[in-house]
């Protein structure tokens, strides 16, 4: 059961926008020639942000509907 939880994750699309903000955040700190500036890079998180809520609610909404 722990297993299945676990790779759980790697089919969620919660996971994988959190990890290409992560991904996003990382890159722009360590390169010096990263195309974005810090507010886009920003607005990009905050889209992913939105994204993942939508999901969770989506979610949320399944679940209670059976």
């Amino acid at each position: 059961m722990k297993g299945s939880k676990f790779l759980a994750v790697f089919k969620s699309r919660k996971f994988w926008a959190a990890l290409i903000g992560t991904i996003f955040v990382v890159l722009n700190e360590l390169s010096t020639d990263f195309p974005l500036n810090a507010e886009q890079v920003t607005d990009v998180i905050y889209l992913l942000i939105a994204y993942i809520l939508g999901t969770a609610i989506e979610d949320a909404g399944a679940r209670s509907a059976g």
